[in-house]
């Protein structure tokens, strides 16, 4: 039986492209385990940035046809896309070797450091790349496991989303849309924001409050309704409303084109990013950092010097006067805070997103449509394509058309172009001298490939 990380040595991970998989692959390698996994995005003769990483760190890569599991190994990882009918998963039990779920084996992890999880519906990644920074400035060396890479760590020729560290702190990306948040108890649990997402409020509130108990401290946004709820101590919390009585509280935003600034007690910081939400980010991070007795100025200076993740609001550059940003925006809360993020870049945004799952965009659907209408201006404009579809049993009864269609009848500029491809000749004449074109989208792991090739097409002029 698994119980610890020490209760096995030969670990094969199946879907190990996913980020999350991914991140606990490179953890354990550096732990000494021996690794390997397979992924049905490797294909023999194709070329694979995530393999040809993952290769280079000394991890053995599969294609998923069931080669990869001996009788040497003794933990397969399953990730929830896998289902029982994959071969690998019947090898696996026809050899009586366990088989965790992702989440089960973040769980031992974290068990083995005192961890700090990262917990909410948007900014976690963020959050917890901004706090692993700033504590491997103070010199504590923690270690991390996240849903996004660094632009610190892939600079390295990394993945960028997992390190070992050799002090005694992790940084986790503790995820609630499967509930496998409630498997951990961190030394600190950090509660950034409740919104509905792929639960609605009643069950997220009940999986938070989990997460709470199950938290040694728990450090949560009194500037949101439903978090503060859960405070365990206000001084200990962190808000950007002067009047909430937290012990960390930012004011005086501002953002001139790609920098924002802001002081948290009174004391000023700085990034090259965009967003109140980033402020609001970096602000979760400091007062979990003050917790463990990282002064502001070692805070600020890191902050000044944060590189970003992959993916989140993400400039590419800016040509024939278009600033391009890829983000990985996929709620309506988070779609609606990218858009608001971008206004200030230029008087025009150009917004694209891609919907991901047929279920999840039914139940968003009103939400999608109202948070995305709400903060849309005059003279901007969205467009959609289709959903994307992962594959396995779907009822495909809803369109991003249909959303657009809402949008439109709300009078907002909206636009649907089924076949993303199509999108750059759809557009181009929609593109002005000075505005930002916005792609918006996750899960689907071909978005980065998409959004160079929007990159390159801009090159040519409108």
């Amino acid at each position: 039986m698994i119980e610890k990380i020490e209760d096995f040595d030969n670990v094969f991970f199946i879907g190990i492209a996913g980020t999350g998989m991914s991140a606990l692959a490179q953890y354990l390698k550096d732990c000494g385990k021996t690794v390997g996994g397979s992924d049905r995005y490797f294909v023999e003769g194709s070329y694979n940035e995530t393999r040809e990483k993952l290769q280079a760190e000394g991890i053995h890569c599969f294609v998923q046809n069931g080669e990869g599991i001996t009788e040497a190994t003794d933990l397969v990882v399953v990730s929830t896309a896998i289902e029982d009918t994959v071969v690998e998963v019947q090898k696996a039990r026809a050899l009586n070797i366990p088989i965790l779920k992702r989440s089960g084996l973040l769980a031992l992890i974290a068990m083995s450091k005192k961890t700090i999880a990262v917990g909410g519906t948007s900014g976690k990644s963020t959050t917890s790349a901004m706090l692993f920074e700033i504590l491997e400035r103070a010199g504590m060396e923690p270690g991390i496991i996240s849903g996004a890479g660094l632009v610190s760590l892939i600079k390295q020729g990394k993945i960028g989303n997992a390190k070992l560290g050799k002090g005694d702190w992790l940084v986790i990306e503790a995820d609630e849309s499967d509930g496998s948040i409630i498997q951990y108890h961190p030394e600190l649990g950090l509660l950034l924001n409740i919104d509905k997402d792929h639960k609605d409020i009643e069950a997220l509130m009940e999986i938070f409050t989990i997460f709470k108990n199950n938290s040694r401290r728990f450090v949560v946004n009194q500037s949101h309704p439903l978090a503060m709820k859960l405070s365990q101590d206000i001084h200990q919390d962190f808000a950007i409303d002067p009047g909430s009585g937290a012990g960390y509280v930012a004011t005086e935003f501002e953002q001139e084109a790609l920098h924002i600034s802001f002081k948290v007690n009174s004391y000023p910081f700085s990034l090259h990013t965009i967003g109140r939400h980033s402020m609001e980010n970096a602000l979760a991070a400091i007062a979990v950092a003050q917790q463990l007795g990282v002064n502001f100025e070692t805070c600020a200076g890191s902050l000044e010097q944060y590189g970003g993740i992959y993916r989140r609001h993400q400039v590419l550059g800016r040509r024939n006067g278009v600033w391009l940003i890829d983000d990985y925006a996929h709620n309506p809360v988070k779609c609606a805070r990218s858009i608001q993020a971008c206004q200030p870049v230029a008087p025009r945004v150009i917004a694209w997103f891609q919907p991901h799952g047929y279920g999840p965009t039914r139940f968003l659907r009103n939400d999608f449509v109202d948070e995305i209408g709400a903060v849309l201006r005059k003279d901007d404009e969205i467009w959609m394509s289709e959903i994307f579809y992962a594959g396995g049993t779907a009822t495909k009864d809803i369109s991003a058309r249909d959303l657009v269609n809402d949008l439109k009848a709300k009078g907002k500029n909206a636009y649907f172009v089924e076949d993303r491809n199509l999108l750059m000749q759809a557009v181009r004449h929609h593109l002005t001298e000075n505005c930002v074109l916005l792609l918006m989208g996750a899960r689907d792991p071909s978005l980065e490939q998409f959004a160079h090739q929007v990159w390159e097409d801009l090159l040519i002029p409108a």
